[in-house]
């Protein structure tokens, strides 16, 4: 989104500094740069002035309110110790429409462990008040929360034992599989326990041919050089053209240890329901379990 930060230019800086966690101390420092602000409203009045004044007073209280938490405090950079880096900034799109860019940053990890996109209504003092307010809280839960795990979520696999496993049914079977694999992966995106790592470039011939189930593990040290912190096959086995089973399994990145599995067990349904099948397993034996 035009005049709104990018995470991906900040990310960059977190190679130059230390490795952002201080020792020895009993608060956590907090590194908050000025908000960044655009006006692409097209409003014929120039309000410049007026937004620059409401934008100062937006980060006064930002520090104010993250401050006043005891878990934390606040440092001049990156650079001076912070563990944690605050970005975002806020681009005004229309007369009462308003977007909020934020982002929290783990230094030490390098991971981002809050992105999110707000907005809200109106542009007077009030509006600002009530986005700062809503947004430092948020802020300050995501600060509190363990940073979502890397995870590589690798393509599901058919297991197709049925007489009919060939010819014209590959297209489609690739189309489902195709939907199974990007539901699962919006639904664990979602939870917020988890980081997607993008799996595209993951070399080796079982990630090629989709036969990571069958490598004992391989796909473990595929993941850690994505650089991932865990690995996600799954597989759809058919057992015939109504039945099916659904699997999956997780494992450390490091050491290829086994952390989940989950089975769902014989069930009844045409190829399409494959997805609501996979989106359900995963959900209860991995994100609600846990």
């Amino acid at each position: 989104m035009r005049g709104i930060v990018s995470l991906l230019s900040l990310l960059v800086l977190l190679g130059a500094g230390p490795d952002g966690r201080a020792a020895a101390t009993e608060t956590t420092a907090i590194a908050l740069d000025d908000f960044s602000y655009t006006d692409t409203s097209a409003e014929p009045i120039d309000q410049s002035a007026a937004h620059q004044r409401r934008l100062q007073a937006f980060m006064v209280a930002l520090r104010r309110d993250i401050a006043a938490d005891p878990r934390y405090r606040l440092a001049p950079s990156v650079q001076e110790g912070a563990a944690f880096k605050v970005i975002g900034g806020i681009q005004k799109t229309s007369t009462l429409v308003q977007w909020a860019k934020v982002a929290v940053i783990d230094v030490g990890a390098k991971k981002i462990v809050m992105d999110k996109l707000y907005t809200f209504r109106g542009d007077n003092d009030e509006s600002w008040e009530r986005a700062e307010i809503f947004m430092s809280r948020e802020i300050i839960a995501a600060l509190a929360a363990p940073a979502p795990v890397a995870l590589a979520v690798f393509d599901f696999e058919l297991e197709d034992t049925t007489a009919a496993s060939a010819g014209a049914s590959a297209a489609s079977d690739a189309s489902y599989l195709a939907d199974v694999t990007a539901s699962v992966r919006e639904s664990l995106g979602q939870s917020g326990r988890y980081r997607l790592i993008d799996v595209g470039g993951a070399s080796g011939e079982a990630a090629k041919a989709h036969t990571l189930r069958d490598c004992n593990g391989c796909e473990a040290l595929i993941a850690q050089k994505l650089g991932a912190d865990q690995s996600l096959i799954g597989v759809v086995r058919r057992v015939s053209r109504t039945e099916y089973t659904l699997g999956f399994q997780v494992r450390d990145a490091k050491t290829g240890a086994v952390l989940a599995r989950g089975d769902s067990g014989l069930r009844m349904g045409a190829d399409y329901s494959w997805k609501r099948g996979a989106v359900r397993l995963v959900s209860d034996r991995l994100i609600e379990s846990r």
